[in-house]
């Protein structure tokens, strides 16, 4: 998985129909403002270049909204303004407006079965920085999650100090409760009802990337998310990412929403049972689709040609051959 996916900075899951939305009397005010904030930079993502009567119009704002927002988001370091575009037109030349290429940076961090890798990127998904680290002879929660501070710090330590951070997304391999910042189960790391938000934050508490917001997903869902949002092409949705790796799981988007599950394991379906009384998995149960069509399933020592473990390029060589 390109880690970038792991990004899920909630800036980007306003659509054009919630900037509609009527404020209440209890402050919806400035969850508005909010809204339409975020609208204008997802709009911005998608279509760089817009002046601000492009956006009001597409965006369906006033223009003296338009105005205000825009002149927040470039002092906060979200927006920037170009060359003026000459029209022909007579009156004054509008002014293209462009995301901003580095002052704000997000992290993006996968938590694998053997290891971490961490990315920083531009709110657009360019890559700035990148860490990749194994675990060390500890495979315990904390001393994995210990190995994510570190990295994480490490990315950070790379990039210029005037650059913010604005939010941390981790991609974690297992059913993940949102909210709670909760991993209910990774089965291929045998960890169960782990507070990975509040334990990395511990961990993180007092250094450079203290009380940065974190935002955690199962592995699958944030690829799903980056497929959807970082494709240069037109999203499909419903959208279905297949992610098969030592684990096999998906992540599903269905009329631009994650669907995630009551507990984060809508996704999960390498543990659904493929083959009654078959090959044991992880989770402990037999005939999972990961235990049939997993890494570790492919790369089993193949007993009845007796040629011992398997490698990738034994398996690359397979597929060409056209073994069955």
């Amino acid at each position: 998985m390109d880690t970038r996916y792991a990004i899920r900075v909630d800036l980007y899951k306003t659509d054009k129909e919630t900037t509609r939305m009527q404020p209440d009397a209890s402050g919806g005010q400035q969850l508005l403002k909010s809204i339409n904030r975020m609208a204008l930079v997802r709009h911005l993502c998608v279509h760089p270049g817009l002046s601000r009567a492009d956006l009001a119009l597409e965006v369906g704002l006033t223009k003296s909204t338009i105005t205000s927002l825009v002149r927040e988001l470039i002092a906060e370091g979200w927006l920037m303004e170009s060359s003026v575009v000459a029209t022909g037109d007579l009156g004054r030349r509008p002014t293209p407006l462009f995301i901003s290429p580095d002052r704000l940076l997000m992290l993006g961090a996968e938590v694998g079965i053997d290891g971490v890798r961490v990315v920083a990127t531009t709110l657009t998904g360019e890559v700035r920085a990148r860490a990749v680290s194994a675990y060390g002879a500890s495979r315990s929660a904390k001393a994995c999650l210990g190995v994510l501070a570190t990295v994480l710090l490490k990315v950070r330590a790379q990039l210029d100090p005037s650059q913010r951070i604005i939010g941390i997304g981790v991609g974690l391999p297992g059913g993940v409760d949102e909210a709670r910042g909760v991993l209910n189960f990774a089965p291929n790391l045998g960890w169960h009802d782990l507070a990975v938000g509040q334990l990395l934050s511990e961990k993180l508490d007092g250094g450079p990337l203290s009380g940065i917001p974190l935002y955690l997903q199962n592995e699958a869902d944030v690829a799903a998310l980056g497929e959807m949002e970082f494709n240069a092409g037109a999203p499909a949705d419903p959208l279905l990412y297949l992610s098969i790796n030592q684990g096999v799981g998906a992540g599903v988007i269905v009329g631009d929403r994650l669907l995630t599950g009551a507990r984060g394991f809508a996704g999960e379906i390498g543990h659904m049972i493929l083959q009654i009384d078959g090959p044991l998995c992880s989770c402990g149960r037999r005939g999972c689709a990961e235990a049939l069509i997993g890494m570790r399933a492919m790369l089993r020592p193949d007993e009845a040609a007796e040629l011992g473990p398997h490698s990738l390029p034994d398996i690359r060589g397979r597929l060409v051959d056209g073994d069955r």
